[in-house]
């Protein structure tokens, strides 16, 4: 294990980060968070024009890898107001609405006011149902965000300022428990973005071998992140992104996966064993998996005619796309990881 690897650091920055709403296509807070952190590590990032950051950290010798991930997260947009004043939603990313149903939102108006609510189905008292309630298929038809304002009617709920379009955030709820375990929505794949930044404090301090690049997108959870914006001097691209934990599945919330194919196919196989011999080099259990329901921004890239070898890492998350979990141990293995790679 890298003992420069700051794990107090690296949860501060997670927590803040969860914190910041980002859904997808509204990840400019997240984005000048980041950016933010990574001037005072000394560096200066580059925002795309997509909204994309990149920073990188010169290595002493050649070669160039970076290292992608994603601070875009799951959400939603106003698709309607209903007659009663509710709002009908239209999904940003792939969930079920099981996952959401009872959550605390966000919805940020046009005019920056930021209202609040919650996620329920018309349906929501058992009192008044019953077996009604529990036979409803979870749907967006029957899904509706009740706002946190005296409001009974769509004219009154216009004039609260809320419109079609706006941006609905669901509320991540950050956790850091007394036996290191991080629960929370988004850790997909904020916590990535949080290692990323650990990782370049300490390449700062301790030059790597290899020139290493960060890529952070901000179109991920709807498939086209890295599809521009990676340096083009890149000879290696690893995407760092959630290990989904789960039956059938190898990877653990204590630990670092390499994912060797998704539902884009197989990863470069000389990189991964590239990445293999690090691991063991680090005395990393590194787990190995395949997500047939999962796509990273390494897919985007190759799909948008990348041409370098790509491979995929993550820590291991538990019920993704849900209020997920993972434990420290995953942040600093995935750390290991990195670092003995390029070093």
């Amino acid at each position: 294990m890298n003992p420069a690897f700051d794990l107090d650091y690296t949860l501060d920055v997670l927590v803040r980060l969860l914190d910041t709403p980002s859904p997808t296509g509204f990840t400019d807070a997240a984005v000048a968070l980041i950016e933010k952190e990574v001037q005072a590590l000394g560096l200066t990032p580059q925002r795309t024009r997509k909204g994309a950051l990149t920073w990188e950290v010169p290595g002493t010798g050649e070669g160039h890898v970076t290292f992608s991930g994603h601070t875009d997260t799951l959400g939603a947009m106003v698709k309607g107001i209903k007659p009663g004043g509710r709002l009908l939603l239209s999904m940003l990313g792939g969930y079920d609405w099981a996952t959401v149903e009872g959550e605390d939102v966000r919805v940020h108006t046009q005019s920056g006011r930021v209202i609040t609510g919650t996620v329920v189905n018309i349906r929501q008292s058992t009192h008044v149902h019953g077996a009604a309630l529990r036979d409803l298929k979870r749907e967006a038809a029957v899904m509706e965000v009740r706002l946190d304002e005296q409001t009974t009617s769509a004219a009154e709920t216009r004039s609260l300022g809320v419109g079609v379009g706006d941006f609905v955030s669901f509320d991540a709820r950050p956790r850091v428990t007394a036996a290191g375990y991080i629960k929370s929505r988004h850790l997909d794949n904020k916590a990535a973005v949080a290692i990323f930044l650990a990782v370049t404090k300490t390449l700062v301090k301790n030059p790597p071998a290899k020139t290493v690049a960060f890529h952070v997108t901000t179109y991920e959870e709807v498939g086209h992140g890295a599809a521009t914006g990676i340096p083009p001097h890149t000879d290696e691209l690893i995407a760092v992104d959630m290990a989904a934990v789960g039956e059938g599945q190898t990877s653990s919330e204590h630990g670092v996966t390499l994912c060797v194919a998704d539902s884009g196919g197989p990863y470069d196989h000389a990189l991964g064993n590239r990445l293999r011999a690090a691991a063991a080099a680090a005395g990393l259990d590194l787990r190995v998996d395949l997500y047939p329901y999962y796509a990273s921004d390494g897919t985007a890239a190759w799909r948008a005619g990348g041409d370098y070898p790509v491979a995929l890492i993550g820590p291991g998350v538990d019920a993704s796309h849900s209020y997920e979990r993972m434990h420290t141990d995953a942040l600093r293995d995935t750390a290991a990881l990195m670092l003995t790679y390029v070093k």
